[in-house]
């Protein structure tokens, strides 16, 4: 064999090779392109102008249904269903929305029942964020029927999700990657969120948490100027000020903060409960022996039924939220808000109607954290506490245990309230909340419905490994350039006597050194006939390459983009240092589960194993989808 050459003994490569770096339109995730970014930014804005245009029509037709079925009045200004004297009529009229409701999900679309947010989930884990365009009209009628005849729901859930619609649909019509898609969808969502609440730091924190699963510029910077559009909508065609007013808060004492975050812990064990017992009343549903179109029906049965008693329940009741955090509300209001709202709510959302959840978590956590506030002022009268405050951290941390998104609670709660003075007290309780949420329950009111059709939602943010490691870090040293020049009976002579030394592809080089492609030892130890044959017979080339400093992201992307399993790597100078295979990245993943075990001792190193290998197969497959 002629002068076999070891990489490190330096190899230069020809010009021809640098030029298809830059023409193999693949770039590194640490450079993306930043006009791709300002143009989804500017179509994440005009998703927002448009769906603040959609929360402030969405609320009016809200109004119009609820006058014009409780008070027989044509108006769109906003009067409470409960001040209605329909008598035992009103029973009647959440079954009436209900029916329609049905019709609509029967002659539409199906996915314009429940609230919402899961549906997005489900959207973006599993469809590629694609979302039926008529979900945008669909989803804000029937949830203004549902909620204008009685049905105990907040217009929140309804305009997320229409925003969402709203960003997938431009997202389908245009042509974007599905991350993109995603990314719109998501600001549609969290721009109606802020255009509803004016909340727009606690709207990307809900992105984040809930929609996008991860914590990027890409994603960021679109969602973020989307929410900051939806607020000014918000303060442009609802509302200046807090949208939930209450008395000022003082800074409260350590041991007042040790009781807020005691309550806290109370009202994520109750968040636990609700979830469970909304799942429990949906399985009940289930069972019945009857068409799912009737379900929303007998569900409003139950909401009017409860209405006619305790009036307070019926419709969207942002006025209950208000008149819980101001400490003066009356204990019967509070006990009706607890128990029989969150009756109402139940019973209502099991049953498939449309409708959302954030408002009436807010009031139920809102109202148990009131109580909880009373008995403690009782049995401990030197207690530093006010009932407002106490309010204020059961109504967070109901929404932090039931739905685990802990920073959007916190930011919410301050934000509609505007009283930064009770962050403290927030990050207690809440902490306490999304604690007991952790450990008492699998999964959450947003997750468990999507958890049991089979989708898995991400849980966590760790950075990802191909983006902290680069190539050089998991190069195999002693790579082996072979001279174009050679016969493939040569090689394989050479290869035979240095079999310690040869991996399963070998480099090769032309004469003067410029690289020409790899060759695979088992085509080699395969090839039948002529061995006199030139080595470059069976000569795999690759038009693209990984420099040693690029990260393995890099590198996955460029195997999935050509199907091959190996890339040739270029060191300082541009010169062949080796070549690294996709057994070399799921090395590295194993490498990092044994630094893992070697802490802790006690995990099963098989199981996660079989997890780091599946992991890293579909791994593969992502970055190839994406890709294509």
């Amino acid at each position: 064999m002629k002068h076999p050459t070891l990489a490190h003994a330096g190899i230069p490569i020809a010009p021809s090779l640098d030029s298809t770096l830059a023409d193999d339109g693949v770039k590194p995730r640490l450079a993306p392109d930043k006009q791709r970014l300002v143009r989804i930014s500017a179509l994440a804005v005009l998703v927002a102008v448009t769906i603040s245009l959609v929360a402030r029509l969405l609320v009016y037709l809200i109004n119009l249904v609820t006058n014009l079925v409780f008070h027989g009045d044509f108006a769109v200004e906003y009067h409470s269903p409960a001040d209605n004297h329909l008598g035992l009529w009103v029973i009647l009229m959440p079954a009436l929305g209900g029916l329609v409701v049905s019709l609509m999900a029967i002659y539409g679309s199906k996915a314009i029942r429940g609230h919402g947010i899961p549906e997005a989930m489900e959207q973006i884990l599993t469809n590629q964020s694609r979302i039926k365009p008529s979900i945008m009209y669909l989803k804000p009628l029937s949830a203004a029927i549902s909620i204008g005849t009685g049905g105990p729901f907040g217009a929140e859930g309804p305009i997320i999700a229409t925003g969402g619609a709203l960003g997938s649909t431009l997202g389908q019509l245009i042509k974007i990657t599905h991350h993109e898609r995603k990314v719109l969808l998501a600001a549609g969502a969290t721009a109606g969120m802020s255009a509803i609440f004016g909340t727009p730091i606690a709207a990307v924190f809900l992105a984040i948490e809930l929609l996008l699963f991860e914590f990027s510029p890409r994603s960021l910077l679109p969602v973020a100027l989307a929410c900051i559009t939806g607020a000014a909508g918000h303060h442009l065609l609802f509302e200046q000020g807090a949208t939930f007013p209450m008395p000022t808060l003082l800074t409260p004492s350590n041991g007042a903060l040790a009781i807020y975050s005691s309550i806290g812990l109370l009202v994520g064990l109750a968040s636990v409960g609700i979830t469970k017992l909304v799942y429990f009343i949906e399985d009940l549903f289930e069972e019945l022996p009857i068409h799912w179109a009737w379900w929303p029906a007998l569900g409003g049965l139950a909401v009017g039924g409860i209405g006619y008693f305790a009036p307070q329940t019926l419709g969207v009741g942002y006025e209950n939220i208000t008149a819980v955090l101001s400490g003066s509300a009356p204990l019967s209001l509070l006990l009706t808000l607890c128990f029989l709202k969150f009756a109402s709510w139940a019973i209502s959302l099991g049953s498939g109607t449309s409708g959302g959840t954030l408002a009436p978590l807010l009031t139920i956590g809102g109202a148990t954290g009131a109580l909880l506030g009373v008995a403690i002022q009782h049995f401990f009268p030197g207690s530093d506490i006010v009932l407002p405050l106490a309010a204020l951290v059961g109504m967070a941390a109901m929404f932090a245990g039931a739905s685990r998104a802990l920073l959007t609670s916190i930011v919410f709660a301050v934000e509609a309230t505007g009283q930064a003075q009770a962050l403290l007290p927030l990050l207690g309780a809440c902490t306490a909340a999304y604690l007991v949420s952790f450990l008492m329950m699998g999964n959450t009111i947003m997750t468990e419905k999507i958890a049991r059709r089979g989708v898995k939602t991400p849980v966590d943010y760790e950075p990802d490994l191909l983006d902290k490691v680069n190539v050089a870090r998991v190069l195999q040293n002693g790579m082996v350039a072979i001279g174009l020049d050679n016969s493939i009976r040569e090689v394989r002579e050479w290869a035979e006597r240095e079999a310690e030394r040869t991996g399963p592809h070998l480099v090769v080089v032309n004469p003067d050194g410029a690289f020409a492609g790899i060759i695979s030892t088992v085509a080699l130890a395969g090839w039948h006939a002529d061995d006199a044959a030139p080595i470059s017979a069976l000569l795999q080339p690759r038009s693209s390459t990984v420099l040693a400093t690029d990260t393995l992201r890099t590198a996955v992307e460029r195997m999935a983009r050509e199907n091959v399993d190996v890339l040739p790597v270029l060191g300082s100078e541009a010169q062949v240092s080796g070549i690294i295979s996709y057994r070399d990245i799921l090395n590295a993943y194993k490498n990092r589960l044994e630094d893992d075990r070697s802490v802790v001792p006690n995990l099963s190193l098989k199981r996660k194993s079989l997890r780091v290998l599946l992991r890293g197969q579909a791994m593969f497959q992502k970055q190839k989808s994406e890709i294509e």
